[in-house]
């Protein structure tokens, strides 16, 4: 049975080679304006294009708990989370919940500032999701 639950992760950058190169830009200048992306932080290790070992065990530890998880930048949101996000002007990078509580449930569950609190560690995002109660303690396990 698919999950209707949804945890929606949002990079602030872009898929493409330009964002890419973009970001890179942001993250190893102290000039630039725009900070770097905490959310890539946690999932990549800030530069890397692949997910690093701690995200993979903590994506898996959140799938397990009946969760689809989705990563997104910020040029791939489908337009209903994105018209929403700019309803609620929230900021990227951002941690997002559907349908928690029902199927038309939205809402932010981690902004950026907490996010780059988690200073790239993936467990300390599990465990500020768990406080929030987004998810149980306990691992829901499907029968069969």
């Amino acid at each position: 049975m698919t999950s209707s639950k949804t945890l929606i992760i949002i990079y602030n950058a872009d898929s493409t080679i330009r964002g890419k190169l973009q970001y890179a830009y942001r993250k190893l200048s102290s000039s630039s304006p725009d900070p770097a992306c905490a959310a890539c932080d946690i999932t990549h290790g800030g530069l890397s294009l692949s997910e690093v070992p701690g995200w993979k065990n903590a994506k898996s530890d959140i799938e397990a708990r009946g969760w689809k998880v989705i990563q997104w930048h910020r040029d791939e949101i489908e337009p209903e989370i994105k018209s929403w996000i700019q309803k609620e002007k929230i900021r990227y990078p951002t941690v997002l919940v559907k349908g928690q509580t029902d199927v038309t449930d939205t809402r932010q569950v981690m902004d950026s500032a907490e996010l780059a609190e988690c200073a790239g560690d993936a467990m300390k995002m599990v465990e500020t999701l768990k406080k929030k109660a987004v998810l149980a303690d306990g691992v829901q396990h499907s029968s069969l």
